[in-house]
């Protein structure tokens, strides 16, 4: 079962941080789709307005344009509200590198000022983006929570950070907390744009528009890319966990491994463009495999992915193809 049948009380109110940004935005779409309400959380900062226009005239959905380094704003956001799904977070792991205290101030306290607003507001539960950069240099596959290595970068300290502040909110004051180790997301309205846009959209866009998309490395780095609905499942299905789950991390991913040269050439299959692709040096502060065990959230959280990576990557293609 996904989560489309997922049943919550009729006055719900789920609070989405970041709903500008591709994974906050496929959220409220979806929780206002299943008929409950949405307040929205951005300051638009890496998030874009043109993802949270076609809620606006939804009588269930709510912006507030802020910043959760701002404690009286997230106060202000918490009020009322049953669940959060905190999603705001500056990502890009490169950018990390060039942005340390900004990476700490936004991804840090912005998150220990949402778990203390919704402490304070008496939240049911409190589901956060974490990621799977916390593994580290730590070589084993799958990855398994509990198993980690050396942090690479300031954006992977950040994640580690907020799983660790998450914990105390749940172990002192009772806040049932849920850490989402997203491994590699993509699908609709994933930003192709800028230097630190994510791999698929951004081959998506430069063969779609005649450009020459550059590999950093060879190519034989490998991720478990997941699809958009496999996240929102599992974000949805922590809002229905039972305390005992709380104060954990889980991985969000299919369980796959898919190799970036794979997928560009069957991108290139896909659209009937042949281009051979540059290649470039590796970047600073990745990992080079990345594959899931998901055995925990499937035990603790219910989670049960139903995309693939071929049919999520089918359903991404189609959709980067009328949107771009």
């Amino acid at each position: 079962m996904g989560y489309k049948d997922l049943k919550f009380s009729e006055d719900s109110l789920f609070l989405v941080t970041g709903c500008a940004g591709f994974i906050g935005s496929n959220l409220c779409e979806a929780i206002l789709n299943m008929g409950y309400r949405v307040r929205g959380l951005d300051d638009l900062s890496t998030g874009l307005q043109k993802n949270v226009d076609m809620f606006l005239d939804n009588p269930n959905y709510e912006f507030i344009k802020g910043d959760i380094k701002d404690f009286d704003t997230c106060m202000k956001a918490c009020e009322g509200v049953d669940y959060v799904l905190n999603q705001a977070a500056w990502g890009s792991v490169p950018r990390s590198i060039e942005m340390p205290l900004f990476y700490c101030a936004n991804n840090i306290q912005g998150t220990l000022n949402m778990l203390e607003a919704a402490r304070q507001n008496g939240v049911k539960k409190f589901v956060y983006a974490s990621s799977s950069s916390v593994y580290g240099d730590e070589p084993k596959l799958p990855k398994k929570e509990g198993v980690e290595g050396n942090l690479l970068s300031p954006y992977a300290v950040t994640k580690m950070c907020d799983e660790e502040w998450a914990k105390q909110y749940t172990r002192h004051y009772g806040l049932d907390t849920y850490g989402m180790r997203y491994f590699n997301v993509f699908g609709r309205r994933q930003d192709p744009n800028g230097a630190y846009a994510a791999v698929i959209p951004k081959f998506l866009k430069q063969l779609l528009s005649g450009e020459t998309p550059t590999i950093n490395g060879d190519g034989r780095q490998s991720r478990d890319f997941t699809y958009i609905e496999n996240v929102i499942e599992a974000n949805l299905k922590s809002c229905l966990a039972t305390s005992e789950a709380a104060g954990q991390a889980f991985n969000i991913a299919y369980g796959g491994r898919e190799y970036l040269i794979d997928i560009y050439y069957g991108l290139t299959e896909a659209l009937g463009i042949d281009v051979e692709p540059n290649f470039g040096p590796d970047r600073a502060g990745d990992i080079k495999h990345s594959n899931a065990d998901i055995s925990k959230a499937k035990e603790l959280l219910g989670y049960d992915p139903e995309w693939s990576f071929d049919r999520g990557i089918k359903a991404a293609i189609e959709w980067y193809k009328e949107n771009l």
